[in-house]
């Protein structure tokens, strides 16, 4: 493209040069700034004003070329962007009269976005300063955006320590290159400022227990409200294989610019290298399949996301893990005596460890159990995905979990989920959505409308015993977690989201109140949310904090969540490897 529009340059002027004004760069920003001004105006006019009125225009794209003002003017405002970002201007004087330009843009239809290069060639004619030559071509995926200087925000980094006020954040390639006051980081020249003054800018949120295998509601849990009558469990399957980005681009929304999916198909290996480069989906890791002592039957003909444990599969199937590529083997510790008890599967487990610690693979245990959460621990669990929700911790536990370095992820709101989708069922009422931003999808606010008219068993009895067995699960977990921050056992968010009415996305806030509601402070919520999370994921090194050389995932938001987490629901802005985007555009986006 470049190529051709130097061979074309001065063979498609057809209008005479004049004597250029003495600052031909100044001339031609202004032209270039109108320009885009009323492609933000929408005024066609005013937009077709500032081309070179002559059959000599030129316009070039992915397909090629064209020429001629009369055929550009017929086209002009079929269809305005409902946003356009132009940044990144340079501006090069090639000879007097003749200014050469690039800019990086962003322009949003509705839903569909698109990122990229756009070239511009200004001339001075008797009429004023043209364009005479215009192109644009998207970017491949993956490319890092432009440079982008945020000023005078406090600054929350992830690490703990108190916010600071009035700093300068440099964004660069799709890292942080700078973070700190306005003295250790000057806005450097020529890089595009936005003015965050009154703001809070802190690590993007991550959520480290999702799935992706799950959609939200019932047509992908089966086994809790059965809708494979109208929603066959292989088309759930199907259609979510073919389109995680919905719940991708649900979670960037949300703030959540990271992931871990802690069991699922086969297929969720593969969206670590899916999403990375895709700024409207988190960073992705998964654990895969998962090893379980129930032979559960939730699976399809085809393929398994249960494989059950026993002596002679734990090694094979971390084996099998690790040969596709598993950023963990996480175990589904299932007891329900007197057929799977704790004792019946230790071994079991331990020899699963065993093997994950050979291929430095980390083991992740879901044990909601205090015994099996301890014989987890035994066996070399450095992730527990659940609270201990039957009995109080006890110090032979948090020996353990000191003794392994493990980290503990809560998850004290997906039983409510159930809960809440159970008495919709019997009941006939709405659900009531959480989603302050409208980030989750059409499709599953669809789905989750139906729960109204769901066939179910249960009665208001049954209903009524399992929220009272759900509050008294949560008031144990509340008080295990308080505990567990109080000895020192490091804590990491997860929602458990893809479960009923735990919602990919904006489940994080609930999850995140519960945690602060439980005794810990905002700003050990946060840290558990942004620092702890990364290194629950093994990747702390490359997120979770807001310093120099991390990727550039940040959340900006109205209010302070330092002061009450609930304030993460206000975000104004959100940044996914240096790609900025307000609420506004991330909800449209949301709705594709």
């Amino acid at each position: 493209m470049r190529k051709t529009l130097a061979t074309l340059l001065f063979l498609l002027i057809a209008a005479p040069l004049i004597a250029a004004p003495a600052d031909d760069i100044a001339a031609a920003r202004a032209v270039f700034e109108a320009n885009i001004n009323a492609i933000r105006q929408r005024n066609r006019d005013a937009y077709l004003s500032y081309y070179l009125h002559s059959p000599s225009l030129v316009r070039g794209g992915p397909d090629g070329f064209d020429t001629g003002f009369e055929s550009f003017a017929k086209g002009a405002g079929a269809q305005w962007p409902d946003l356009i970002e132009a940044n990144d201007i340079h501006l090069t004087p090639l000879q007097p009269g003749i200014v050469y330009g690039t800019y990086r843009y962003r322009v949003r239809y509705g839903s569909d976005e698109h990122s990229g290069i756009s070239e511009r060639l200004f001339v001075s004619t008797p009429d004023g300063w043209k364009i005479a030559v215009t192109g644009a071509i998207d970017s491949p995926a993956g490319t890092p955006a432009p440079p982008r200087a945020l000023t005078g925000a406090t600054l929350i980094d992830g690490r703990g320590g108190a916010p600071i006020a009035n700093t300068n954040v440099i964004l660069r390639d799709g890292k942080i290159d700078c973070a700190g006051t306005a003295a250790q980081c000057p806005v450097p020249e020529g890089v595009d400022v936005t003015d965050v003054r009154g703001l809070w800018i802190m690590p993007g949120l991550i959520d480290a227990h999702v799935h992706f295998s799950q959609t939200g509601w019932a047509d992908g849990r089966p086994d809790s409200l059965d809708m494979r009558a109208t929603h066959p469990y292989d088309q759930t399957e199907a259609a979510l294989k073919a389109d995680p980005e919905r719940y991708g681009r649900s979670y960037v929304c949300s703030g959540v610019t990271a992931v871990y999916d802690v069991g699922g198909y086969a297929w969720t290996l593969r969206l670590h290298d899916r999403f990375e480069p895709n700024t409207l989906a988190p960073h992705v890791d998964a654990a895969g399949p998962l090893l379980s002592t129930l032979d559960h039957w939730l699976n399809l003909p085809a393929e398994r996301q249960f494989i059950v444990l026993n002596d002679a599969s734990a090694r094979d199937g971390v084996r099998y893990l690790a040969s596709q590529g598993a950023h963990a083997v996480k175990v589904w510790y299932i007891v329900r005596p007197p057929d799977l008890t704790v004792e019946a599967s230790a071994a079991a487990v331990a020899a699963a460890g065993d093997e994950a610690r050979k291929h430095n693979i980390p083991l992740i245990v879901h044990a909601t159990g205090l015994a099996e959460a301890k014989a987890a621990l035994r066996a070399g669990a450095t992730l527990l995905v659940h609270s201990v929700s039957d009995k109080p911790v006890d110090q032979e536990f948090l020996d353990l979990a000191k003794r392994n370095g493990t980290i503990l992820i809560p998850t004290l709101i997906v039983s409510r989920g159930y809960v809440r989708m159970f008495r919709s069922a019997v009941e006939h009422t709405p659900v009531a959505i959480d989603d302050p931003n409208g980030c989750v999808d059409k499709s599953t606010l669809a789905r989750i409308a139906e729960t109204t008219s769901a066939p179910t068993t249960l009665t208001a009895e049954q209903l009524a015993r399992r929220d009272q067995r759900t509050s008294q699960g949560e008031e144990i977990a509340a008080q295990n977690l308080k505990a567990l921050v109080a000895a020192g056992i490091p804590i990491a968010t997860g929602t458990d989201a893809g479960n009923p009415l735990t919602l990919h996305g904006p489940a994080i806030y609930a999850e995140m109140e519960s945690m602060q509601k439980a005794g810990m402070t905002p700003m050990q919520v946060l840290v558990s949310s942004t620092a702890v999370a990364a290194r629950a994921m093994r990747r702390e090194t490359e997120f979770g904090t807001v310093e120099k050389g991390k990727d550039a995932d940040l959340v900006i938001v109205s209010a302070d969540p330092s002061a009450d987490v609930a304030n993460i629901r206000k975000i104004r802005y959100v940044v996914r490897g240096g790609v900025m985007r307000t609420i506004d555009d991330l909800h449209a986006l949301a709705q594709k």
